[in-house]
């Protein structure tokens, strides 16, 4: 049960933000292309300059190495970076039933990186991240690529990943249906950025 907490992150673009995500709690993230939501999230990662100061319960960022924090603090980016020529090559053990709740058969670890699709990407890298067992997700537009279906089954793995570790879960989305389906789940707030700043999605921006 982990809490992600913001003091004053500034990545560019945005007003210096405070937030808590409680264990558990998803948020949902919208705002107009170029607002800085996925600057935010990198910033929370650590993978820009930013000012301020993020904590899980009572460990700062600070404190602790950034490829630690990056475990701990999953980030799913709308463009998945890979390294080596397999799917394997990127997963350990323990899972083939995470694949396999994402539409995939075994033999995907088999497969050649250079023939996945776009979505195909979208989700490996979902169970990428997910096999490292993070206690908080970063999620940048995860079902932006995906048809009907597959939106379906990396929604379904998301959340009962939230409610099996009770996990911080920041979800970035430009789909209002979707923001709006999650948004009747359990401890769920939405957010939008206007302005530079975090502010409650008001009823009347909601469809």
């Amino acid at each position: 049960m982990t809490s992600l907490r913001l003091e004053g992150v500034a990545p560019k673009v945005l007003q210096p933000v405070d937030l808590t995500l409680a264990s558990g709690e998803l948020v949902l993230l919208a705002g107009p292309s170029g607002s800085g939501k996925s600057l935010l999230l990198r910033a929370i990662a650590d993978l820009d300059p930013h000012d301020g100061e993020a904590w899980l319960d009572g460990t700062a960022r600070s404190t602790i190495p950034a490829p630690h924090w990056r475990r701990r603090v999953g980030l799913l980016p709308a463009e998945a970076h890979w390294w080596g020529e397999r799917v394997g090559d990127h997963f350990g053990d323990a899972t083939s039933e995470l694949l396999t709740r994402l539409g995939f058969e075994p033999d995907v670890l088999g497969w050649s990186i250079a023939r996945l699709s776009t979505g195909e990407r979208q989700r490996l890298a979902l169970a990428r991240m997910l096999a490292v067992s993070p206690d908080a997700l970063l999620l940048d537009e995860a079902t932006a690529n995906l048809d009907p279906s597959n939106r379906e089954r990396v929604e379904a793995v998301v959340e009962d990943y939230r409610q099996a570790r009770t996990a911080a879960v920041l979800w970035v989305s430009h789909d209002p249906e979707q923001r709006s389906r999650l948004s009747r789940r359990d401890k769920v707030r939405r957010l939008i950025i206007r302005k530079g700043r975090l502010e409650p999605e008001a009823e009347s921006t909601r469809a």
